[in-house]
């Protein structure tokens, strides 16, 4: 369905990408995964032919309609809800507006002819003329009441548009379809309901996405962007994690075997080559030294980055209490007399819609914001790193990298810093980079250093995952389930969720919670028995 030709990407003397010959088949769902920078978001705007190739050619099957997802939140502000899922198909909006024009004028046969002409391109857009009933299912199911279907997209928060977006996207069923990064800012449940979107498209897709469950899901094979190339796997994102850990290790030992054989060619060479009886089989080793290309064997260009938490103090006994904590905006209540206490072994994961008020929570442990009513107490023991949710907003200025973390422990020892700067892939040179010059992953990279240098114990996360790829994000996890002190993270990651959490606290729509001990899954098993029992 879509051919792609020797495809080169260049960016001045940068190769980005270089002969690429691919063909995505329709009824394949491909997640196209790699390092961040690797060129994913490039390579998907060639495909959709919103950014220019410099060699090579993308070939999409004739009069197949292509779905790219917007990423512009604000572009559809004085849209309705209605419309601006409409609009996925410009065709058939254009059709229905320039209608409801001509009907608001005096008849004519010049017109009718007109409206006669539209009526049959809206036929073919949509032959059932159920196009507003299919719109009102779509919002429904993302949680848009019909009530508000035909207010402005103004009113929405960015969460809620970016909701809209996908539907937009959807909403014609295109048969190819690009998607780079559709679960960001979206819960869990919305989450859930695009999977289940995807499951049935049944043209090509090609998805980026940093969430690993998500993958797991949707994806039927795998693109691997890795060096300069894009290679492809049959299977979901954990049957290529094993395959390409396999590759690799054979891949480490073929190497070894190649470096042990030029070291013993080059000590030959050097020991012979001055001897003449030895003359001829030394220049033959030198032949063979010539021949042997180390670099073919290609490993890996990703690297792991490595979260370790450390806490300086152990926490003791008495570490939270939450006690009847309302809070309330312009009369929408948010939390309704939230209360828990947490034990030492306690790792929360909190969850819930969005919206519903757990940055709110977050904000009120941390002091930034006053409950209308209610109490906090910490342990005396407790020492609190926060990881915000505006943490890229945070993290600016001028300095370097390394001067922005120290800033924060000016007698920590100079090998600490690099060393957790080090830890999050900022090496060398590197760590001399302005903090202006960081993308948003970088950001989050670096509040995750400073947390690693604060060697604090207790961990408050909102959100840690946003731009993290899915290396960080399986280190993250694997971080929070070694870490000896006490963790509440927010995320949609659910298999962030999976690795850590011992305890699920979820805060409903009225404000009030639900505390389930035990992890992730198990919560869900038990949101589904009590389903079925009702």
């Amino acid at each position: 369905m879509v051919k792609i030709v020797k495809l080169k990407k260049t960016f001045g003397p940068r190769v980005l990408f270089q002969d690429i010959n691919l063909s995505l088949d329709a009824g394949k769902r491909y997640g196209l995964i790699g390092a961040n920078g690797a060129g994913k978001t490039t390579f998907l705007k060639m495909l959709s032919g919103q950014e220019e190739i410099t060699e090579g050619e993308v070939q999409v099957q004739s009069g197949k309609k292509v779905g790219v997802l917007s990423q512009n939140q604000f572009a559809f502000d004085e849209y309705t809800l209605v419309d601006a899922v409409l609009v996925g198909n410009q065709r058939l909006f254009d059709a229905i507006k320039e209608k409801e024009r001509l009907y608001m004028e005096e008849y004519t046969d010049e017109i009718g002819e007109k409206l006669g002409e539209l009526e049959m391109v809206c036929c073919e857009e949509d032959p059932t003329y159920e196009y507003d009933i299919k719109i009102t299912k779509i919002l429904e199911s993302l949680g848009f009441p019909a009530a508000i279907h035909h207010e402005l997209m103004s009113t929405l928060t960015g969460g809620d548009k970016f909701k809209i977006l996908l539907a937009q996207v959807l909403f014609p069923r295109p048969d190819v379809l690009f998607l780079d990064e559709p679960t960001n800012n979206l819960d869990i449940e919305t989450i859930s309901w695009l999977e289940n979107q995807l499951q049935h498209h049944e043209g090509t897709m090609v998805v980026i996405s940093h969430d690993r469950h998500f993958l797991n899901a949707v994806c039927t094979n795998i693109l691997d962007v890795d060096f300069k190339k894009i290679r492809e796997f049959t299977g979901t994102y954990d049957d290529w994690y094993i395959a390409s850990t396999v590759l690799a290790k054979q891949a480490q030992t073929d190497f070894d075997k190649k470096q042990k054989e030029k070291t013993d060619l080059e000590a030959f060479v050097r020991r012979f080559s001055a001897n003449a009886s030895k003359a001829k089989q030394a220049t033959s080793r030198a032949k063979q030294l010539e021949k042997l290309d180390i670099q073919a064997i290609e490993v890996s260009s990703r690297r792991d980055p490595s979260i370790v938490f450390r806490q300086e103090k152990p926490i003791s006994k008495e570490i939270l209490e939450i006690i009847d904590i309302k809070k309330s905006y312009d009369g929408k209540v948010v939390l309704n007399g939230v209360s828990f206490m947490m034990d030492k072994k306690d790792k929360i994961a909190l969850i819930g819609a969005n919206g519903v008020g757990k940055t709110t929570l977050c904000e009120i442990l941390m002091e930034n914001l006053k409950p209308d009513s209610g109490e906090i107490k910490w342990g005396a023991t407790v020492n609190v790193s926060y990881f915000p949710q505006n943490a890229t907003d945070l993290i600016q200025g001028d300095s370097t990298l390394y001067d922005w973390l120290r800033d924060f422990d000016r007698e920590a020892d100079i090998s600490e810093i690099r060393n957790c700067l080090g830890r999050m892939l900022f090496n060398g040179q590197e760590q001399e980079k302005s903090i202006k010059n960081c993308s948003g992953g970088e950001k989050h990279r670096m509040m995750l250093s400073k947390i690693m240098l604060e060697r604090r114990n207790f961990l408050l996360l909102d959100e840690p995952t946003n731009h993290l790829d899915l290396e960080a994000i399986i280190a993250l996890g694997e971080a929070l389930l070694s870490f000896e002190g006490s963790v509440i993270c927010i995320s949609h990651d659910r298999e962030l969720l999976d690795v850590f959490a011992n305890r699920i606290i979820e805060i409903q729509a009225d404000g009030s919670i639900v505390d389930f001990e035990g992890t992730y899954e198990e919560y869900n098993e038990f949101k589904a028995k009590n389903k079925s029992e009702k």
